[in-house]
């Protein structure tokens, strides 16, 4: 279901690993990532990463950085510490999330990134937060 390799493409940067395998755990904690694209994440992106990673344990994580759709917009030119880096989409699976509400997902993820809103740039996230057992289909 979920590859254990980090797997990068020229629109979209992924970062999954699944805790069953040795080699995605040592690849979860690298910060050099290899693909035939050479794509190095950003500061924010690299943050988001680090943050979400330390503080929730995914067992899946996907990170788009969807700036480029957004440059165009006059605020969007002047935040991020000139990164440009500014827009998100995080598709996360945690055990931290069994139990909980969306909303209740969206602030831990959220309250992780509390930085990088408030000082960093980072203006919007599209979250889709999951548990391991609605991933599985289990109830």
């Amino acid at each position: 279901m979920l590859s254990s390799i980090p797997k990068i493409s020229f629109t979209r940067t992924l970062y999954q690993a699944t805790r069953s395998s040795p080699l995605s755990r040592s690849l979860r904690t690298s910060s050099s990532l290899m693909s035939s694209s050479h794509h190095e994440p950003g500061p924010i992106e690299a943050s988001i990463h680090e943050k979400l990673t330390t503080s929730l344990s995914p067992s899946h994580l996907s990170i788009s950085n969807d700036s480029a759709s957004h440059s165009h917009h006059s605020a969007m030119r002047s935040i991020g510490g000139g990164s440009g880096e500014t827009h998100f989409t995080v598709e996360i699976v945690s055990e931290r999330f069994e139990g909980l509400r969306a909303i209740q997902r969206h602030r831990l993820v959220n309250n992780s990134l509390k930085e990088l809103f408030q000082i960093k740039g980072l203006h919007a996230l599209a979250i889709t937060a999951k548990s391991p057992n609605e991933v599985a289909g289990k109830p």
